[in-house]
């Protein structure tokens, strides 16, 4: 047979619209006439690629590749489906009552939440068929036997995004009216009560109270593990989105009021659960929303354990391009989705990954614009010149160090740089560069932007946020007064922007318009590497900004501020700033590389006013 005729494992997997690895397992087991083994690969007749194609009822066409479907049923009997289902053994095998898992979002979780209830759930149907050729039906008669076995309770609260606690509450009703809508064994069901009963009819007309539907959990399992003799099993999708949207929209306390009470009585000390699993993008500490719940595991971005199921590791990813024909592309790939590191897994950007294929292998950055960002928005407009300092970095493609401070709650979010950027990294926006540091003072990280992609959302989304806190053209008039190094044009830009955007009360300290002006330059990171409190000459500078082009003037900027009462110095002490450059000797650095002409500015401020000096 000439040689032309053989084909690879990369090509019969395309053919086959299968792995690459289980092409080989099919090698191995003899089912291709005529294939011999070259290494590690495979060279496969095409006559006997076909003959098995006819048997197994294969044709040429290639499985699509579905991008934000996520029923496991459609994904994984209809569609390219990158099989996660050995979450399922790893949940049996750990008997943990509550887990909770925090991902970023569009990484796999409501998928996982869907593939968990059809695993589990009882129904009508055999859905086994929908695991015999996945990895957990590999795995034993143990897991098997669970397989259909149990009352399930599935909730996704991602569609509850109003602006008051009203309509959320409301919303919230309708979630839980339509889970017990779907359980349509209870309204006929010899085993409940007439208490039951007339609970479920109330809760059909919607009549039921505030505290009724706080205890809904709890009822309906009670009821479930009654009627079908087994306990039952809870599933919730993305919980935090109405806390989210409670911090943002002002209505925090009257959530979390209804979610503890409702969290608490189906997932603590319930003798009828008998596991639960809740997904979302925060972690909410303990002692704010699960203060109830001493069962509770909570997973994250930092854990080893189920590191892989959340997102494609680089094998994955590997043999869908196989399987698609873009093998090719895996560089380009890498460099856009790539970069994310969950507990001890390399991850890829699930979504983006699969945006790629079904645009048939054009990059692009299609997590940026995938939801809201609110969250992320109010931290950063919150900035201090310490976190300022650090966001400038990231977008230079520096990495940081960070305490990591995962307890925390939504109020206190931007009460400093461990909570800001823990954020960040549970939302996705960060990743670990390497594995975290515990110690007895904490958690201690090296943090940097993962991915091309989230690059672009940095250069674009983050640096749009910073826009927001100016109204008009003010920060282009500030970039421009920089760059040309115009004195009098950035006191009057700057003066514009504190009269729109800052109360009487903002500026109280230096620390406040240093943190301030190195937000409103950052876009400047571009042209310019932005620095803060660094040690040159014979002190510590205010902010340096290299050029990264040698022709474009370098800048030293010094910042002074006083009581609103000794506004009328300002220019003296603008003056003061200006003397203390040149005295310290802060343009060494700059000078020592090779940066000809530098601009040095004194910037005093006071409460809404501001006077600048420029010399060079």
């Amino acid at each position: 047979m000439d040689r032309n005729d053989y084909l690879s494992t990369s090509k019969v997997a395309a053919m086959l619209h299968m792995t690459t690895r289980r092409v080989v397992g099919l090698c191995h087991e003899g089912k291709f006439d005529g294939a011999v083994q070259d290494g590690r690969n495979w060279k496969i007749p095409e006559e006997s690629v076909r003959a098995y194609m006819g048997t197994v009822g294969i044709s040429d066409s290639l499985l699509p590749c579905a991008v934000g479907n996520t029923s496991y049923v459609e994904i994984s009997s209809e569609c390219y489906y990158v099989d996660k289902t050995l979450l399922i053994r790893d949940l049996i095998d750990d008997h943990n009552m509550v887990t909770l898992f925090a991902r970023p979002r569009r990484f796999g979780k409501t998928l996982a939440i869907n593939m968990l209830k059809t695993f589990f759930e009882k129904a009508d149907e055999d859905t086994s068929k929908y695991f015999i050729d996945k990895k957990i039906w590999q795995c034993g008669q143990k897991y098997q036997s669970q397989q259909g076995s149990y009352p399930v309770i599935m909730l996704t609260f991602k569609d509850v995004k109003f602006d008051n606690w009203q309509d959320s509450l409301e919303a919230i009703r309708l979630v839980l009216k339509d889970e017990f809508k779907r359980h349509s064994e209870l309204p006929g069901s010899n085993a409940l009560g007439t208490d039951d009963k007339d609970y479920l009819a109330r809760m059909e007309k919607g009549t039921l109270t505030d505290v009724e539907y706080s205890r809904a959990l709890l009822n309906l399992t009670r009821m479930l593990a009654t009627h079908h003799g087994r306990n039952v099993v809870i599933l919730i999708d993305e919980y935090d989105t109405p806390i989210q949207q409670g911090y943002t929209r002002g209505f925090y306390q009257d959530v979390i009021a209804f979610m503890r009470n409702f969290l608490s009585g189906g997932l603590k000390d319930n003798p009828s659960l008998a596991f639960g699993v809740l997904t979302g993008i925060m972690r909410v500490s303990k002692e704010n929303l699960f203060s109830g719940l001493n069962n509770l595991t909570v997973n994250t971005v930092l854990d080893d354990k189920y590191s892989s199921y959340f997102g494609f590791t680089g094998d994955e990813v590997q043999e869908m391009a196989d399987y698609y024909g873009k093998s090719d592309g895996m560089q380009e790939i890498r460099k856009w989705y790539d970069g994310y590191r969950f507990g001890n897994s390399d991850i890829y950007n699930p979504w983006s990954v699969t945006s790629y294929f079904a645009n048939n292998g054009q990059a692009k950055a299609f997590w940026a614009n995938t939801s809201d960002n609110e969250i992320i928005r109010e931290v950063l407009q919150e900035l201090t010149p310490e976190v300022s300092d650090e966001l400038t970095r990231i977008m230079q493609d520096e990495e940081i160090h960070a305490a990591l401070n995962m307890e925390v709650v939504y109020p206190k979010m931007a009460d400093g740089a461990d909570t800001i950027f823990s954020f960040l990294l549970l939302a996705g926006y960060l990743t670990l560069s390497s594995a975290p540091e515990e110690t007895e003072f904490g958690t201690f990280a090296t943090l940097k932007i993962p991915n091309m992609e989230i690059r672009r959302v940095y250069n674009t989304e983050v640096l749009g946020w910073m826009r927001t806190r100016s109204t008009g053209g003010v920060i282009q008039e500030i970039e421009k007064a920089i760059y040309f190094g115009d004195g009098k044009r950035l006191e009057k830009a700057l003066r514009n922007y504190m009269i729109s955007c800052i109360s009487a009360f903002d500026g109280a300290a230096e620390g406040f318009y240093h943190g301030m002006v190195l937000g409103l330059v950052a876009s400047l990171s571009t042209k310019y590497h932005i620095r803060s409190n660094r040690e040159s000459g014979d002190g510590r500078f205010d902010l340096q900004m290299e050029p990264k082009e040698k022709m474009i003037p370098g800048i030293i900027m010094e910042f002074k501020s006083v009581p609103v009462s000794e506004k009328k110095d300002l220019s003296v002490i603008a003056e003061e700033a200006i003397a203390q450059i040149e005295r310290q000797n802060y343009p060494r650095e700059l000078e020592e590389r090779g940066v000809k002409k530098i601009v040095k500015y004194g910037i005093a401020f006071s409460g809404k006013s501001v006077e600048v000096k420029t010399v060079g």
